[in-house]
């Protein structure tokens, strides 16, 4: 008889082990799916960041390289007139 009331009390105790365990496994779960939506945010507003950065030194760069052409063609021209 002893050995049955151990035997139910060993298998209520492993059930509720096993609750808590599910319980912190589901909290680490939400935690770490948390954390890594954040990363993902991060990551995603730098390389955005990163992208207008480079679109508007490069909008600069043709815009420098046009108004060169544009002085190389009025030279031209006036020396063609010549």
């Amino acid at each position: 008889m002893k050995k049955i009331f151990l035997f139910l009390a060993f298998a209520a105790i492993m059930v509720s082990c096993q609750e808590k365990t599910k319980e912190k496994l589901e909290d680490a779960k939400d935690a770490i799916g948390t954390e890594v939506e954040q990363k993902i945010d991060t990551v995603t507003t730098k390389v955005e960041t990163a992208i207008d950065s480079v679109q508007s030194k490069t909008g600069k760069a043709f815009e420098k390289g046009a108004d060169k052409i544009d002085k190389a063609a009025e030279k031209l021209k006036e020396a063609a007139k010549k």
